[in-house]
């Protein structure tokens, strides 16, 4: 058994094409080694900027011998008297193999003659040279280039390839380039080529100053910023995004502070976080009370020996970014938010649905309709004036340069321009949630608009055949659509989605027709985001098809129904009473009215039955009315038994039509 390294050396990747590089390789490298039948021991996949590579431990040195059993003609047919006959003979020499190979076995269709044809294993070194390549061109990027005169492509042209099956080179090329056992180390520290094996790759690369196991890099850059945050007298404000994309932009890092302007402080503190992380992709620093400091700390790529100049380099590009910032707020400030709105006109949401000032008069009509829907009345006056001004914030200058910031500084613009606080959070709220697993609004006003606004863009482009597909879907409709249900969930929102629908096509309707098949096709979306949430919890899919056949569109009152079942779904009552319920669903379907005859019940078992199906009968309208749904079940496994001895005792289909049809009638009630 031998080692197996390949690394595939390109020109520098985006950051998030090296974690999918990665993660492919591995399973890519394991399906394919699986087919080709060659046994290995642990895999492990590794990037950087530069490169991504694999390493497979313990590869066999051959490939696993197939065996292929191919079913003949059936025994009594290949053999009469134990002598083979022409008809087994011309079966073995078909397969290439002598009639005395030949097995019999049983199957389900009586015993069969079968041929064992035997593929000797090919040695692994003969089939790597094609493998590799098979395994590199499986690789899928949402983004790939061409280069030169090639038709390869990949998410930037490959500039070098290490293939080892343990000392020995894997002989191939790909877009011009030929494997070899000579990597590249760090651009700037290690000018020239860097041999290196499968067993001693890490270590190889580490002293050419790479560090290419990513959780490496991680751990490191973690334990750096610390280390930097605390000698500068702060602490780091996390962010795993940051972190995660900051790993993959570096191949040895090296953490280093920075300071900025104090007086840009007097800024809100997204407004400095926001240049920080997403343009420059700066660690904020806190003190020890949660406020910010005015200093950053930036991961570089190497540069211990010019640290002072690569500070300088840091702070002089973050300080034009907080500069045009600190412009940007001072500007704005100078009119009113509201000033903002005619600027609206201008701004389009999309061609055929109009500007953002339409979109926002459509969103104050359905915020509002909907606080009523609710009976939330109380909050209206607030809920309008937020709608009015929540996409007032686009048109200025703060939000066309950090787009990032919008809803942030509308709630910071609202309260400058004498905005009540209750308005200007719901600015910032109605954006929420911008993300799976960010934060939902908390305030009324701030969930009510929260949800007009997306309802207005779901509503508003599938009536003009926006509908998301499965690779396009340029609105977000899914991720607004999943907000939305999130939203009415949590906070267990008694808002029928048909009504919602509804609402929000009246708004549409000066510019598109609302149609009952786009309605359908809305509530079909939202009820497949459903299932996406309702799956996350662990609900059984079979469940979630019982639940949503049932005519409800209340949300909350969905989810609670799944749960009551998937929680007493293994229950041995559960069973009995979904046995009961299939017995009686196959004949009450045959019902033709459901008057029961208590008269016409001759027999104990339909009598007891009956009395039953009385009492629980109450109950049950009494829980589903309460909305307890597992009271409702329990009051239904009552009638478990009672339907059992009503089948063992009771001949349903009876000679005498009256008997007959009053039993039916009873199932069909049941």
């Amino acid at each position: 058994m031998r080692d197996l390294l390949l690394e595939i050396g390109t020109e520098e990747l985006p950051a998030h094409v090296v974690d999918l590089g990665t993660k492919q390789l591995k399973e890519k490298a394991a399906a394919l080694l699986a087919e080709h039948r060659i046994g290995h021991g642990p895999m492990s996949a590794w990037g950087t900027p530069r490169r991504l590579a694999l390493y497979v431990a313990q590869v066999e040195e051959m490939q696993a011998d197939l065996v292929e059993e191919v079913k003949g003609p059936p025994a009594s047919v290949a053999f009469v008297e134990g002598q083979a006959t022409k008809a087994a003979l011309g079966f073995a020499e078909r397969q290439g193999v002598h009639v005395s190979e030949l097995v019999v076995k049983k199957t389900p269709q009586g015993e069969y003659v079968f041929a064992q044809r035997k593929q000797q294993g090919l040695a692994s070194r003969e089939i790597l040279p094609a493998f590799l390549p098979q395994l590199i061109a499986a690789l899928s990027f949402p983004k790939t280039m061409r280069w030169g005169a090639y038709d390869f492509r990949f998410p930037r042209p490959i500039r070098w390839l290490v293939a080892l099956f343990g000392d020995e080179v894997v002989p191939f090329s790909i877009a011009g380039v030929d494997s070899g056992n000579l990597s590249w180390g760090h651009r700037f520290y290690r000018s020239e080529p860097v041999p290196v094996t499968p067993s001693t790759y890490l270590d190889d690369l580490r002293r050419a100053y790479v560090i290419v196991d990513g959780e490496e890099r991680r751990q490191t850059i973690i334990r750096q910023v610390e280390e930097v945050a605390k000698a500068c007298g702060g602490q780091v404000l996390w962010d795993e995004d940051l972190l995660a994309e900051v790993t993959n932009l570096v191949e040895y890092p090296v953490a280093v502070w920075g300071e900025f302007g104090s007086d840009m402080l007097e800024l809100p503190q997204e407004v400095l976080i926001t240049p920080m992380k997403e343009h420059q992709r700066y660690f904020a620093v806190l003190n020890q009370q949660g406020e910010l400091l005015p200093r950053f700390i930036a991961v570089a790529n190497g540069g211990k020996d010019n640290l002072s100049e690569v500070r300088q380099g840091f702070e002089r590009v973050l300080a034009a970014r907080l500069a045009d910032a600190k412009f940007f707020w001072e500007v704005d400030r100078k009119i009113p938010l509201e000033g903002y709105l005619e600027k609206l006109k201008g701004i389009i949401f999309q061609e055929a649905l109009g500007t953002m000032h339409a979109k926002t008069a459509r969103v104050v009509d359905l915020a509002v309709g909907l606080a009523e829907e609710l009976g939330l009345a109380e909050h209206a006056p607030v809920v309008r004036r937020a709608a009015e001004l929540a996409k007032a914030d686009l048109a200025t200058n703060m939000v066309y340069e950090f787009p990032e910031l919008q809803g942030v500084m509308g709630r910071e613009y609202a309260l400058g321009s004498g905005e009540s606080p209750a308005v200007a959070k719901a600015i910032y709220e109605h954006y929420l949630p911008r993300f799976a697993g960010d934060e939902l609004p908390e305030t009324v006003p701030g969930m009510i608009v929260s949800i007009a606004d997306k309802m207005d863009s779901i509503a508003g482009c599938f009536a003009v055949g926006l509908i998301p597909t499965g690779s396009q879907d340029p609105y977000a409709l899914r991720r607004q659509a999943l907000g939305i249900i999130q939203i009415i969930l949590a906070k267990e929102l008694n808002l029928p989605l048909t009504a919602l629908i509804q609402r929000a096509q009246v708004g549409l309707a000066d510019q598109v027709a609302p149609t009952l098949e786009t309605a359908n096709q809305m509530r079909e979306f939202f009820l497949g985001r459903l299932r996406g949430i309702l799956t996350g919890e662990g609900i059984p899919y079979d469940v979630i098809d019982a639940v949503l056949a049932v005519e409800s569109d209340r949300l909350p009152d969905l989810l609670a129904r799944c749960r009551a079942v998937a929680e007493g779904l293994d229950s041995q009552e559960m069973t009995a009473l979904l046995t009961a319920c299939e017995r009686v669903a196959n004949l009450a379907a045959k019902a033709d009215h459901r008057k029961v005859d208590p008269a016409l019940l001759v027999e104990r078992a339909e009598q007891e039955l009956y009395q039953v199906y009385q009492g629980v009968k109450d109950m049950v309208a009494k829980k589903m009315a309460a909305a307890d749904y597992r009271g409702a079940l329990a009051e239904l496994v009552q009638l478990s038994g009672p339907i059992d001895a009503f089948f063992d005792q009771v001949l349903v289909m009876a000679e005498d039509e009256s008997l007959r049809g009053n039993r039916l009638a009873l199932l069909g009630s049941l």
